[in-house]
């Protein structure tokens, strides 16, 4: 039987990896994690359920990757065949107040766990998965998708780290011969989001009747965009790619279409049942450090032979998921 061993399995990605693999696989997974603000152990006990079979294939290990694994938690975590780095600070706008911390957590984090597998799976692994991010590439300007080996032009320090951290798994591949591949993922969305970011929180705003501020260009008038990706079909990317992957190459695992963000919010509206409030504001004024178009290409994706599913139908799934638990994820 094989071991599945994914760093932030309590966050909000993690956790619908975990329980994409419990239910579509026989493996045992291990959750690495340390627990803080992005972490929530309910997202997994709600996974978990009254499911013996799924608390009998998953364990859950407390480590900050800050700190080296050392060989009492290497024992801890046991052999891995396959190892999914999914943990990382993500916040551009903590990133942009404390620099230092992104750089502790993403680059120095992600060589923590690189060099875990060095040490004690070189054995065993088969695959690590670097999950990195479309905004290594910076802004994105009209008709532009950057293609997975475009150059880099990091606005930010959150995107400065995860780029820095995704060199460095690119380097032990060829040094150490550990066998890497790389993801770039888009804006990502889901069941159990924090209710602070954007999808939640527009959900929130349209029951409570209230406005919601969008960011624009500096007339007010453009909103936004991005290709938004369901964890769902993320999780889904990341069983494709676990049989189907060259060593050392970089993946896109986008959004079939591209949506501003004034459009998802009146497309959200209309899955609650209720108008949308909303003012398009200046982003440059408002977000210093973020960009107003991100885009990737997923065509080598595509020609691999995987797709994700339409943002229409994995969006009315996410926004009837938050009418029915409104209480605990929106509001709680």
């Amino acid at each position: 039987m094989k071991t599945l061993l994914i760093t932030g399995g309590a966050g909000f990605v993690g956790h619908t990896v975990i329980e994409h693999f419990l239910r579509t696989t026989d493996w045992n997974v291990v959750s690495l994690d340390r627990l803080d603000y992005s972490g929530n152990l309910n997202r997994l006990s709600e996974v978990i359920g009254d499911n013996r079979d799924f608390r009998r294939r998953l364990r859950v290990v407390w480590h900050d990757l800050k700190a080296e694994i050392n060989p009492t938690v290497a024992s801890h975590i046991g052999k891995a065949d396959y190892i999914f780095h999914v943990a990382a600070a993500s916040h551009v706008d903590r990133s942009i107040e404390d620099p230092l911390s992104f750089a502790m957590d993403n680059v120095v984090g992600t060589v923590n766990l690189l060099n875990f597998a060095r040490n004690y799976q070189s054995d065993n692994l088969k695959l690590l998965v670097y999950f990195s991010t479309d905004e290594v590439f910076g802004p994105a300007p009209p008709g532009v998708h950057y293609r997975e080996n475009d150059r880099y032009d990091c606005g930010n320090p959150y995107s400065a780290s995860k780029a820095g951290a995704e060199e460095f798994a690119l380097a032990f591949e060829n040094t150490y011969q550990i066998p890497v591949i790389v993801t770039h993922t888009m804006n990502v969305f889901g069941v159990r989001q924090h209710p602070e970011k954007y999808i939640p929180k527009v959900i929130r705003h349209v029951l409570d009747g209230e406005s919601i501020p969008i960011h624009a260009d500096e007339t007010r008038t453009i909103p936004g965009s991005r290709h938004y990706i369901s964890t769902a079909d993320v999780a889904l990317a990341l069983e494709f790619l676990v049989a189907n992957h060259t060593l050392r190459e970089k993946y896109n695992v986008v959004g079939k279409e591209e949506i501003d963000n004034l459009q998802l919010a009146l497309k959200i509206a209309d899955c609650v049942g209720k108008p949308l409030h909303y003012e398009l504001v200046d982003f440059h004024s408002s977000r210093p450090g973020h960009d107003l178009r991100y885009a990737l290409s997923g065509d080598k994706m595509k020609r691999l032979g995987w797709e994700p599913k339409g943002i229409e139908r994995r969006l009315d799934e996410t926004v009837q998921w938050y009418l029915q638990h409104r209480q605990k994820w929106l509001y709680g």
